[in-house]
């Protein structure tokens, strides 16, 4: 991916001043080219996704750029990406970014580590950025903005030999759908790959409660979590080694099981002290009825958006299974359980 100009998409006639002028502050000095939708698939760009809201959260222009998206899967092929989105209210921003991130990445798009640029109406969501900058709010969200740029322009994917895997589950291998899709994904990947499995689904899985910030970050500049466990015993030092992680998610209620978000949560300790964007995030999600696409996104999020793990381009497999052993009778699913395996090793074995 040699592209050295960031193009900015800017779907959408109305803008604030404040959309304008944090885009002007932050890409000061930048190579830029602007558009203002996607009509034809775009190859090896490096794109910052600029979304203004209106008052109701919404951008009718946006919802045009998701539309092409989700009916063209490999519009994105080979692009890495990020996404700013400023609106007046306190809602919808974060929701509008989930679902352009989504989209985006099944059409082929990589979305580097802390993808979003996100200016609230009030920007109170920059309060600690501030702070810690000595800046205003407004010049906390053009240093993230500019940050966020710089970023893309110099993401590459890590090349490796002999990556490491992390499989994260909390599932029963007995009736479980969705460690039936990882088990013939995994004999695709052959001995190409390191792999730790843990299972969260035994024994007692502690929440985080929300210490706080200084004895968060205590525990985590020592490898640890206030409340220990599994997490800290074999999580932690698994995630620190590996240089992707496969979460297995059945779809509970349109959400992640329990203990998944349980974990997600209790990383934020060690994420006080070790940067998580060289690893790769992927995926396995399988519903019941429907909602695959609800469960990506709390990944997104949770994951990629707070937690900074960098999205390869398809990063989830989503599947609709409902009794224990359909999901392997589903039509054409030895073709997409190959493809997701391809696309792992392409991307991870990058050399």
């Amino acid at each position: 991916m040699s592209e050295s100009v960031l193009t900015i998409v800017c779907p959408g006639k109305f803008a604030s001043e404040r959309y304008a002028l944090a885009l002007e502050a932050g890409l000061k000095g930048l190579p830029c080219r602007v558009t203002t939708r996607l009509d034809k698939p775009m190859r090896n760009l490096r794109i910052l996704f600029a979304i203004p809201l209106d008052d109701s959260g919404m951008n009718r222009d946006f919802y045009d750029l998701l539309g092409f998206l989700r009916t063209h899967p490999d519009a994105l092929e080979g692009c890495v990406a990020g996404v700013m989105v400023d609106g007046p209210g306190d809602l919808y921003t974060k929701s509008a970014a989930r679902e352009l991130v989504l989209a985006a990445n099944l059409a082929g798009c990589t979305f580097v580590g802390r993808p979003l640029a996100e200016a609230i109406g009030s920007l109170q969501n920059f309060t600690v950025q501030a702070k810690n900058a000595g800046c205003s709010l407004t010049d906390a969200f053009h240093l993230a903005v500019k940050n966020l740029a710089e970023r893309i322009l110099s993401f590459s994917s890590p090349a490796l030999k002999n990556p490491k895997l992390l499989v994260l589950h909390a599932s029963s291998r007995r009736t479980s759908n969705t460690l039936a899709l990882w088990d013939k994904v995994k004999r695709h990947l052959g001995g190409t790959y390191t792999i730790a499995e843990i299972c969260l689904r035994n024994g007692t899985m502690e929440d985080c409660a929300g210490c706080p910030y200084t004895t968060c970050l205590h525990y985590g500049e020592k490898g640890e979590c206030f409340y220990g466990g599994v997490m800290v015993q074999e999580v932690y030092p698994a995630i620190r080694k590996a240089n992707a992680i496969v979460l297995l998610c059945p779809n509970y209620n349109d959400a992640l099981s329990a203990n998944l978000s349980a974990a997600i949560n209790r990383l934020t300790a060690l994420y006080r002290t070790t940067s998580f964007q060289e690893k790769a995030l992927y995926a396995i999600v399988v519903s019941g009825y429907s909602g695959g696409d609800i469960v990506a996104q709390q990944l997104v999020s949770g994951l990629c958006m707070n937690k900074g793990f960098y999205l390869p381009p398809r990063f989830c497999m989503l599947e609709t299974a409902n009794d224990a052993g359909t999901a392997m009778r589903l039509p054409g699913i030895e073709g997409r359980l190959d493809q997701f395996a391809a696309g792992m090793l392409e991307q991870l074995h990058n050399e």
